[in-house]
């Protein structure tokens, strides 16, 4: 059984509803958008050494996800070698730690978010066990929880957020924006707390009576009504709706929160500032590693997707992940540009002048940022190395 994604735009714990079915493979799910190939090309100053990372980084070096193991996380998974070994109970998976092929000299492990920590945010896990050195941080939340928890974060794998609105294209077939859905009164059932609606209702694109946070994860009441737009994963429930949920059968229209305007970096790599000294000798070589990393899945998937497959399936919970959706989800971050080097020629980095717009714009909207924060104080670029792109 398969559950969307909670919203994580906010820590704490959603209701999940029904369990989401996935099932079979989709052989056309690539052949859309060109290949991997003929999009990526990886410009480095040379690969890691043998033992890079032996004497600089902490053995494991240890990754909170906030979610299941799945292809959006490629470039943390791709990190871990063949040698991989999978802890069902605390749903976690580790290995030597390698680039592009090569042993670094240290151990990763990846542990599992969601109900694995109790549907806790990431960095609030961070705060509650100090043996975890990186975790994800989705950066509208890591502005507003600054105060509480902090995060710095230094490395984006993902140049876009996934979120999407969606709806039936066969009933509104005139609808193609999120935007468009405001202005035809669509009722919009979404996770609760999420402040891309708080965003959306102030900058007049929806009316807040056309707002339903009820979304509780299932795809039913999408499904029976036919008529309202919903929230998901441009990476996840496409595939869904069109292949494992057969009463369904069709490939919803969908946007992206990004491409309507809601630009916030998503599952970036964060320390902890208290920490952040101490690893700074790591992060100057993990990083870049990271960087490589992201451009190598991306540039050939089949290995890492293939693991992603295997330990989900060996954690044998609620959560189901099959080749047809992991060769979906690579294949869509290609074609969206979920994955790509944005404002320049640069993986990984974050645009300062991107984010301070997007601090600006929630703060007109009425979301309480803490005082002095800004995107230099939550982020930084100072490990990137310039020269990795795709």
């Amino acid at each position: 059984m398969k559950t969307t994604r909670t919203n994580r735009l906010f820590a704490g714990a959603v209701a999940l509803g029904l369990a989401l079915a996935a099932c079979g493979g989709d052989d056309d799910a690539a052949d859309d958008v060109d290949t991997a190939e003929d999009l990526v090309t990886t410009e480095t100053d040379g690969e890691a050494a043998a033992g890079v990372l032996a004497d600089v980084c902490p053995s494991p070096l240890v990754i909170q996800t906030d979610w299941f193991p799945e292809s959006e996380y490629g470039a943390v998974y791709n990190l871990i070698g063949d040698d991989y070994t999978i802890n069902t109970s605390e749903k976690t998976v580790s290995g030597t730690l390698v680039s592009e092929g090569v042993d670094t000299g240290i151990e990763v492990e990846v542990r599992t978010g969601g109900p694995a920590i109790g549907f806790a945010s990431p960095r609030v896990q961070m705060y509650s066990d100090d043996s975890i050195h990186l975790g994800f941080s989705t950066l509208d939340e890591g502005t507003l929880t600054w105060e509480s928890a902090p995060l710095i974060s230094v490395v984006a794998p993902l140049e876009k957020n996934p979120q999407i609105i969606m709806w039936d294209p066969d009933v509104y077939p005139d609808i193609e924006t999120i935007a468009d859905l405001g202005e035809a009164g669509v009722t919009i059932n979404i996770f609760g707390g999420g402040g891309f609606s708080q965003v959306f209702v102030t900058e007049g694109l929806w009316s807040e009576d056309q707002i339903d946070p009820s979304y509780d994860g299932s795809p039913a009441r999408f499904i029976a009504e036919g008529d309202i737009a919903q929230q998901g994963f441009a990476t996840n429930e496409p595939w869904e709706y069109e292949n494992s949920f057969t009463e369904y059968g069709k490939f919803p229209a969908f946007q992206t929160l990004h491409d309507a305007g809601y630009q916030w970096y998503s599952q970036t790599l964060g320390v902890k500032p208290a920490d952040l000294e101490e690893l700074r000798p790591c992060l100057e070589l993990f990083v870049p590693i990271v960087q490589r990393s992201a451009v190598e899945f991306i540039n050939s998937p089949e290995r890492t997707n293939a693991m992603i497959v295997d330990v989900v399936e060996e954690f044998a919970d609620f959560w189901t992940y099959s080749p047809g959706v992991a060769e979906y989800a690579v294949a869509t971050m290609l074609e969206l540009e979920i994955v790509g080097n944005g404002h320049n020629d640069t993986a990984g980095d974050m645009d300062l002048d991107r984010l301070n717009t997007m601090i600006e714009r929630i703060t007109e909207a009425g979301l309480e940022v803490p005082e002095g924060v800004t995107a230099e104080v939550i982020v930084t670029n100072e490990f990137i190395d310039p020269s990795i792109g795709y």
